[in-house]
């Protein structure tokens, strides 16, 4: 596994990190049942099995299940939490005293007395739900959680990374989780470079795609996606896609058993694939070039 740095705060962290959503949801992707007992005790195997291999970033949400992702979580981290660089969410559309509830709930549900990355989890915020972040108790609730020592670093999720600016330009948020993916490229040109700039960390969701890319690839012909993926595994490439992108910190990737990490930890091992993203995105032909 290699290592990138987390912006500004200075962590250390394994350029493929733990997503939580399929720990969390049912029927994610694929069929799973996150409250029989034989999905937790899978998890806890495929934390340890992850450290051993590297790992050491993890994301939840109390919106993984109700809850349920981060229990999971929080019994899987049982004696090795120190180990680990930990990120959780919690809402944005109340007040200060809604988002310290949440987090205070997280924390619980983790079993941990601190996260070490805490973030609204937000989908595309207009001008009105940035002003009522900034303004109307949200970063006010992330700051008093901070500042207690409940949360170390404060950050801010968006499905259209654009819609981040307003939010970047405060100075506020040392981390930023966006959706960039080899379907979903739009950040290259404006939120990748501009949160580097501002010495952000870029965590990376949907890394795989949720499933998309097989999901299309298959409605346009189930037999040319089979011959595709006997060559080259879809989730291989668009995950190096997103490791390709030097401004990317961590590539969240969706894992639920061992073998998942093995291979995703080979591939961050195998930094010879890697792409370079300024010729992948050049639209122009460069005669003699």
């Amino acid at each position: 596994m290699r290592y990138r740095t987390l912006g500004r705060t200075g962590l250390r962290v394994s350029e493929v990190g733990i997503g939580g959503a399929p720990i969390g949801i049912p029927n994610y992707v694929e069929a799973w049942d996150p409250h029989a007992p034989s999905s937790a005790s899978q998890v806890a195997d495929l934390v340890a099995h992850a450290e051993s291999l590297g790992y050491n970033y993890i994301d939840t949400a109390p919106g993984y299940g109700s809850g349920r992702g981060e229990e999971i979580v929080g019994r899987a981290l049982r004696g090795r939490r120190s180990g680990w660089v930990l990120a959780t969410k919690c809402g944005w559309r109340g007040a200060a005293a809604d988002v310290v509830r949440s987090a205070e709930e997280s924390l619980r549900r983790l079993e941990t007395d601190c996260v070490d990355v805490l973030q609204l989890h937000g989908g595309d915020f207009t001008a009105a739900d940035a002003e009522h972040i900034v303004h109307g108790g949200p970063l006010e609730g992330l700051t008093r959680l901070r500042d207690s020592g409940k949360a170390r670093f404060l950050g801010v999720t968006a499905e259209e990374p654009v819609t981040l600016r307003p939010l970047i330009a405060t100075g506020a948020f040392d981390i930023v989780q966006i959706r960039f993916n080899v379907l979903h490229q739009g950040a290259y040109d404006n939120i990748l470079p501009e949160a580097a700039r501002a010495g952000l960390g870029i965590v990376v969701m949907r890394s795989a795609t949720s499933g998309l890319l097989p999901k299309l690839l298959r409605a346009a012909s189930a037999e040319g996606a089979a011959a595709f993926e006997a060559r080259c595994s879809l989730a291989e490439l668009a995950i190096n896609f997103v490791l390709s992108a030097p401004q990317v910190s961590v590539a969240l990737v969706g894992m639920r058993r061992r073998e998942e990490a093995d291979a995703n930890a080979r591939l961050s091992d195998d930094a010879a694939r890697r792409w370079d993203q300024g010729w992948l995105h050049d639209r122009f032909v460069h005669p003699g070039g």
